[in-house]
């Protein structure tokens, strides 16, 4: 592939340029293209029943693309693998194909796929821009704020330079301290969850500032410790012996040497960050933790007496799936998808669980089901693997079920907006379409935690992803990986990264608004006091004629 170091002359024409009217014509080709494959796929359909839409032909074999190559200089569209496409580029003598669904380019002249930066803006641009147009859940009628290229100011290139540059290896493996691989595998997943890191490396919190007491724990600190450790320079292991200190001293549940839970300590360690983090609050906190993991489940419960359905709303932070079915049994071949459609599907409440509020009366028939009503940016789902019968753990057992995983996945059939919307009466039409974009919904996989072994003489390991390289971690060893062999294993818990963030309409925070009103009040203010010195002084004058 041609890179930015060798560039291509053909395409650095093109786009040097913009004055001729071809150039331009170039361009919103490009453009169009682009922006015609965000629309074909911006709509959710029902899994069972896709939408019948006709698929774009080959201009030469008439089959139809799943993946079109569009020419840059005409209306042509060809496949690939069939040549249709290079074909149609020699015999017109036409220089660019893109392909509509990456917005790869290929010259013709240096015969390869091109890359350079300036195409990498205007694909974003015309992405992020058909994504807005699409959006269709606005605050108050104002549309979502238009997206726009970041350019650094004077202020920021002396910021820049001014700056220390780190390492960016984040591939260090964590010493266990004596059964702490279930530690070691939630810290390797937090160092490569991409909220979490920009966060802890933009100093958001800094350990040497924090004002918390000596003699308090706080984890935001050895958080703020883990990154700064995960991205230095020195390849040896590190040991995580404060953080570990620190988690003994905040939840005495887990202090000791004995194996415990991933799971548990993943909930203990976000519910510790979120209580020593700034911003932290009981109602609507905005803190990291809850910018980060924060989603809400809706409870549907509907009485088959009246049909009345009461709706509750309960938050979450992470989603854990059963790997048996309705009547107890292992699923065998069980996915992710499966188990996120057992766990928004009716089930029956036993007798006397639920009062009816229409009807006044303890139903015998009610059922129950949950729903995904808010999605948080980062998804983390938990496989039950380990069955507890009692509370007796001695009789605890593992369910070894292998549950495969997608390296993405769409949320939306699992989200309450849709299922209401299918249930309206829409799940047998054809040209169903969800209310939001596609790509709203879609998620990429960044981390996986393993368990090996039984439950009692078990091992954690994890995958985790890093600039598009897969690695494996196993305490301090580190090995290069693959995606195949991350899908391949038998998942615990399973991270999952919103492919497109959502954020704010085009209206000022609230804390903006209540500074720019507290600014107007002290000018206000100060125009009264120096009205009422002009009146003194005036006064003054006055009683000495």
């Amino acid at each position: 592939m041609a890179t930015a170091a060798s560039g291509c002359p053909h395409i650095a024409k093109l786009l040097g340029d913009v004055s001729t009217t071809g150039d331009t014509d170039f361009i919103q080709k490009y453009k169009t293209v682009v922006s015609w494959n965000v629309r074909y796929a911006q709509s959710v359909r029902n899994p069972a029943k896709r939408r019948k839409v006709s698929a774009p032909t080959c201009g030469k074999c008439d089959l139809a693309l799943s993946r079109p190559f569009a020419c840059l200089h005409c209306d042509f569209a060809g496949c690939w693998l069939e040549g249709h496409a290079l074909g149609h580029l020699r015999d017109a003598g036409h220089n660019f194909c893109a392909d509509t669904k990456t917005g790869s380019i290929f010259c013709a002249q240096c015969q390869d796929f091109i890359y350079d930066p300036k195409v990498d803006e205007i694909y974003l641009a015309a992405v992020v821009m058909v994504e807005e147009q699409q959006t269709k859940f606005q605050v108050s009628k104002k549309l979502r704020e238009p997206y726009q290229i970041w350019v650094p100011e004077a202020k920021d290139i002396l910021a820049l330079k001014k700056s220390i540059p780190i390492p960016c290896q984040a591939r260090r493996g964590l010493l266990n301290l004596g059964q702490t691989c279930f530690l070691n595998v939630v810290l390797q997943s937090f160092a490569h969850n991409p909220l979490l890191r920009n966060y802890f490396l933009s100093d958001k919190h800094n350990s040497k500032q924090c004002k918390t007491e000596p003699t308090e724990p706080c984890t935001c600190c050895e958080m703020d410790k883990l990154f700064t450790e995960i991205y230095s320079e020195d390849p040896n292991p590190y040991g995580p012996i404060t953080f570990l200190a620190t988690t003994w001293r905040a939840s005495a549940e887990l202090s000791g040497y004995a194996q415990q839970d991933a799971h548990e300590f993943f909930i203990s360690a976000l519910n510790q960050i979120h209580s020593t983090c700034r911003g932290s609050t009981e109602v609507s906190c905005n803190c990291i933790i809850h910018s980060t993991f924060a989603g809400q489940l809706q409870s549907d419960v509907k009485c088959e007496r009246c049909g009345n359905i009461t709706n509750t709303i309960d938050p979450m932070l992470d989603i854990s799936l059963e790997l048996k079915g309705k009547g107890g049994e292992i699923v065998s071949g069980d996915t992710l998808a499966a188990c996120l459609r057992r766990f928004t599907q009716f089930e029956k409440l036993g007798p006397k669980e639920y009062t009816c509020g229409k009807c006044a009366k303890i139903s015998h028939e009610a059922s129950k089901r949950l729903s995904i009503r808010t999605l948080p940016p980062v998804l983390s789902f938990q496989f039950k693997r380990f069955e507890h019968k009692t509370n007796d753990k001695s009789s605890a057992r593992k369910l070894d079920a292998q549950v495969r995983f997608p390296a993405s996945i769409n949320m939306a059939p699992y989200t309450t907006l849709v299922i209401k919307d299918m249930e309206g009466g829409n799940a047998n039409d054809a040209r169903y379409t969800c209310p939001t974009p596609e790509v709203m919904y879609e998620y990429d996989l960044f981390a996986v935690i393993n368990h090996e072994g039984q439950i009692d003489t078990g091992h954690y390991t994890n995958y985790a992803c890093f600039q598009d390289e897969w690695y494996k971690f196993d305490d301090d060893k580190v090995t290069p990986s693959t995606l195949g062999a991350c899908l391949a294993s038998a998942a615990y818990m399973c991270f999952y990264v919103k492919r497109h963030l959502d954020y704010k309409p085009n209206i000022k925070p609230s804390y903006v608004q209540a500074h720019e009103a507290e600014a107007v009040r002290e000018k206000e203010l100060e125009r009264e006091r120096e009205a009422a010195r002009i009146k003194d002084v005036e006064d003054a004058l006055l009683a000495t004629v």
